[in-house]
């Protein structure tokens, strides 16, 4: 049965394909697979280059906002990249949708995928990983109905929010400085020329909005990380033995060389403290390693609990990890740098250069710190009022604000 379903997901995706984009992108989608087999870089574009091409940054259309009614409630549209389990930056999203649909506002998802997917094939993903939301599901290739606001929630997603002919202010959810994400060249620009656009930013902790304002002119308002204090939180009688790293190598940013080579020092000066890695299956690095791969929320709770230190390393913007291992009375090791130091905010993090020795030496620390249970309670302490609903209040203050309400 399941191989029925990806013939004909793969079949839609073709025929989207030929409809949209002509007979011309599957045969170059065909000389790209061909590409990749012989080991050439041949990756399927991010964005589409029709969206590009429609893109004229420098002129601002006419903002149309439709009425809002009596009762206040809004209607928003959110434009993502297909959202997949376990990713923060869809989680972030979902968790102010909900927000705002239990004010009573309407949310609809429209999903961008250069892969020519329909929304129905991801539906059922979105349903199972993101139970609370109860907006409708589109493809922003259809069109957007209008709304009072549409968020553009990726570079990429941009594109379409502005050239969309529907009604509504539009608006961008910053999680990251996405330019960053590429070497120096045409998809650093053209990330970058998405904060030219006139939307309104609303990012992941006061960086980005400093940043964007400083260096774009992009209107900007920020929000601080929330906690979900309900799922990390510390284990009384926990017994910690270990230290735990995030490695992932499709996460560039988060450092996983670096990562492995400060446990592999600190290992060198702690044979007997338990080294402990997730995201992703890594092999084994040696008899104390264990090696957890994709875990669920629950299960890492359990696994910062374990641990006195947590490796994470963000070389852009700062992930939700630090505060969920501070949640569990876990002590994050994190790179020496100023948008790490901004965001978090917080004195139980400790900071170190991003050496492989003076990280080591910081998690070397941590786990020699005596009293390490009065420590943990303490650092638990410090995150317990971070509340996604303070994000989700401040989301609907600039929008009311934004909209003249």
């Amino acid at each position: 049965m399941r191989v029925v379903q990806q013939l004909r997901r793969r079949a839609h995706q073709v025929t989207r394909i030929v409809r949209e984009q002509g007979v011309r992108q599957v045969g170059a989608r065909a000389l790209g697979r061909a590409a990749r087999r012989l080991g050439a870089d041949a990756e399927v574009f991010p964005v589409r280059w029709e969206d590009v091409r429609a893109a004229d940054v420098g002129v601002r259309r006419p903002v149309v906002v439709p009425a809002v009614p009596a009762d206040g409630r809004l209607t928003v549209n959110w434009v993502s990249t297909p959202p997949s389990p376990g990713s923060g930056g869809h989680t972030t999203m979902f968790r102010l949708i909900e927000h705002l649909e239990s004010l009573g506002h309407t949310c609809r998802l429209y999903l961008y995928d250069v892969y020519g997917s329909r929304a129905a094939d991801h539906e059922p993903v979105i349903r199972s990983a993101f139970p609370g939301f109860r907006g409708s599901v589109h493809d922003v290739a259809d069109g957007m109905a209008d709304a009072h606001a549409v968020f553009a929630t990726a570079w990429m997603t941009a594109y379409p929010v502005f050239n969309d002919p529907c009604a509504g202010k539009r608006f961008y959810l910053v999680q990251d400085y996405e330019p960053w994400f590429f070497p120096v060249g045409g998809l650093s620009a053209l990330a970058e020329n998405t904060y030219r656009m006139g939307l309104h930013g609303f990012t992941a902790g006061r960086f980005l909005a400093e940043k964007l304002r400083a260096e774009t002119g992009m209107r900007a308002d920020s929000f601080d990380f929330g906690c979900d204090v309900d799922r990390y939180r510390l284990e009384e009688g926990a017994q910690r033995d270990g230290v735990v790293f995030y490695a992932r190598r499709l996460a560039p940013r988060r450092a996983i060389e670096i990562g492995l080579l400060a446990l592999e020092v600190f290992a060198e000066r702690h044979p007997d403290v338990v080294i402990h890695t997730y995201g992703e299956k890594i092999g084994s690095l040696g008899p104390r390693h264990v090696d957890h791969g994709l875990v669920t929320p629950d299960r890492l709770n359990e696994i910062y609990n374990r641990c006195y230190a947590g490796l994470t390393l963000s070389m852009t913007n700062v992930s939700l990890v630090p505060h969920e291992m501070l949640a569990a009375g876990c002590l994050p090791v994190v790179n020496e740098a100023a948008h790490n130091r901004v965001v978090l905010d917080n004195d139980h993090v400790r900071y170190a250069p991003a050496t492989p020795h003076d990280l080591a030496r910081a998690l070397s620390e941590v786990v020699t710190t005596p009293d390490f249970a009065a420590v943990a309670r303490a650092a638990s302490a410090s995150v317990s009022g971070r509340s996604w609903d303070a994000a989700g209040h401040e989301l609907e203050k600039v929008l009311r604000r934004e909209l003249s309400l």
